[in-house]
């Protein structure tokens, strides 16, 4: 059961730009306030990270925050924008999670944090705040307070189950090329030791994990997929030009990458 979500769209660690955007949130901060403990949670885990610059201009940009911050601007040498064409997510969450069945059929439950650390940690907090922002006035004080809260004594919530994902990919629900699956036991171990920006190109070309990755494949596969998502050739309009985008960028990021022609298994070993 999803308690609390905070999806950040940033920079690819390939790229030198520096960017972020909101991407989609869940944040309650009434009852137990998940919402505003998953904030301070990626203010905690992310802001020690952060250089000396940095850190003394978050409080700053904090004290912003409380009346709305406008996007387009630059905060800790960041361009914030709405626009999210292009960008990485990093996704964290609250999740509760059935531990089985418990005598007298009662399922135990517990709260999972899942810290997203594949990308750069300065965006996660930038994000955070920019998540905070975004909130109805009475909603984003009770935010804003907690990440006020982090900032001054960073520490992660008590009595939930931390998960770091090491090794995380954009959500691939918005776009998954023909034959690949975004499910099945065992994808994460295929994947492990290869790089979130590397997976996520292969996975939207439509490559698998234990797949070669070769410059002729990546060619034919991207010229393929282009026809198949192209309006002109029977696909829908909405999306489309996003979806180019991705396979355009996707390519890149693979003929870009050193040892193009090696296996991903080699990647692994290497």
């Amino acid at each position: 059961m999803l308690l609390a979500e905070l999806n950040v769209r940033h920079t690819r660690l390939h790229m030198p730009t520096r960017r972020v955007a909101l991407g989609d949130v869940y944040l309650p901060t009434s009852g137990p306030a998940y919402g505003a403990v998953l904030l301070g949670a990626v203010m905690s885990e992310f802001v020690r990270a952060l250089d000396d610059e940095q850190r003394a201009l978050l409080p700053r940009l904090l004290d912003d925050a409380r009346a709305g911050l406008s996007v387009p601007r630059i905060a800790l040498r960041y361009r914030l924008q709405n626009d999210t064409h292009g960008l990485d997510r990093s996704r964290h969450r609250i999740v509760g999670e059935a531990r089985g069945e418990r005598a007298g059929a009662q399922r135990d439950h517990r709260v999972v944090l899942e810290l997203d650390h594949h990308g750069r940690a300065d965006p996660q907090v930038i994000g955070a705040v920019l998540a905070a922002t975004a909130l109805a006035p009475s909603a984003r004080l009770v935010a804003l307070r907690a990440l006020e809260v982090a900032l001054r004594r960073p520490r992660l919530p008590e009595g939930v189950t931390v998960r770091r994902l090491l090794q995380g990919a954009p959500d691939l629900r918005e776009f998954i090329a023909p034959g690949a699956s975004a499910s099945g036991a065992g994808i994460e171990d295929a994947w492990r030791g290869v790089s979130a920006d590397r997976r996520w190109a292969m996975e939207v070309l439509g490559l698998r994990a234990e797949m070669s990755v070769d410059r002729a494949d990546v060619q034919s596969r991207f010229r393929r997929l282009v026809r198949l998502a192209h309006p002109d050739h029977g696909a829908a309009r909405d999306g489309a030009a996003e979806r180019l985008a991705q396979l355009r960028e996707a390519r890149e990021v693979l003929l870009a990458a050193s040892g193009v022609a090696n296996s991903v298994g080699a990647e692994q070993t290497g």
